[in-house]
């Protein structure tokens, strides 16, 4: 038995939630990933999960077992990545997450100035809106929209991001601005993802909810973005999928002291050790660059700070 493959097969089983999710990430047979697990219980003679009907859970030996194989697993990447000068030049492999959207926008186009600049390194970008474990899924950087969770994670922040409210000129012609969130029930509104019941604005320190009337509902930014552009109502979308909108004109932002404060853009990183060269160049590659694109100036000196704080 390869001790080292199965304690990367139980990692991935853990991590994953059940056998059978596990399979599906290693994409790996299922009886193959399941027997695995259990040639390794065989070889410590003790039980390490718990299998239920729908999910697994650690018995007090797994846990144990888990965390030293955790450690195992990576002193050997971190001896791996010595050995093929990941902290002498930039090279290897470098996964990224991104939100979809924003990732699409803003982070694709400077990865690949990243690669051109870069011949040694390879990316892998895996674009989702789920909070990716950095750490259980192999992921070198995250791009994170929002305040950040408390944890032992490095973050540097690369830009901030508005909600804005707005609408074509043609509509605004046809139907009026709107000067208080409280004249919105009167407009048409095309409302984005049906579980936003509200939308919210400040008034003096005060949380306004209200609605616009609903014409249209969609399912996607784009799809939004596009019918306010053609003029069907009111829509509010993040300003960074609407800048070339609102720098031609083509769609009018309202109702923008009502607005709430800016949110966040952060680079989130973990760090044990030594940070790669590969991570360190693209941070100090795409930093002043994100920056630059959300239109936020900030000093760069202080990279470095747990997200924790």
């Amino acid at each position: 038995m390869d001790r080292l493959d199965a304690m990367r097969v139980l990692l991935a089983v853990v991590d994953a939630g059940s056998i059978s999710a596990g399979s599906r990430k290693l994409n790996a047979p299922l009886p193959s990933v399941s027997r695995k697990v259990a040639d390794l219980e065989r070889h410590l003679g003790a039980s390490l999960i718990v299998r239920t009907s729908r999910n697994l859970q650690l018995t007090d030996a797994g846990r144990e077992y888990v965390d030293a194989a955790r450690r195992i697993i990576s002193d050997i990447e971190e001896a791996e990545r010595r050995v093929s000068g990941e902290y002498q030049t930039p090279r290897g492999l470098l996964t990224i997450t991104m939100p979809v959207e924003y990732g699409n926008r803003h982070v694709l186009p400077i990865a690949l100035g990243f690669m051109e600049k870069y011949p040694e390194v390879s990316l892998n970008l895996l674009s989702s809106d789920r909070s990716v474990h950095l750490l259980s899924e192999q992921v070198d950087i995250a791009i994170r929209l929002g305040d950040l969770a408390d944890s032992s994670l490095y973050a540097v922040k690369a830009g901030e991001f508005r909600l804005l409210t707005c609408a074509s000129p043609a509509y605004l012609e046809q139907h009026g601005v709107p000067k208080h969130p409280r004249d919105l029930p009167k407009h048409d509104g095309i409302i984005f993802n049906s579980r936003t019941f509200f939308w919210t604005f400040d008034m003096d320190g005060q949380r306004v909810e209200v609605l616009p009337r609903t014409r249209l509902e969609v399912n996607t930014a784009a799809n939004c973005v596009a019918a306010a552009l053609s003029g069907a109502g009111i829509a509010r979308l993040f300003d960074y999928q609407i800048q070339e909108h609102l720098a031609s004109g083509q769609l009018v932002p309202v109702l923008e002291e009502y607005e709430g404060a800016s949110r966040p853009i952060h680079m989130v990183y973990s760090r044990q050790g030594p940070l790669a060269l590969k991570v360190r160049s693209f941070i100090d590659w795409a930093l002043p660059r994100l920056r630059e694109s959300s239109g936020n100036s900030f000093p760069i000196g202080d990279q470095v700070s747990p997200s924790s704080r």
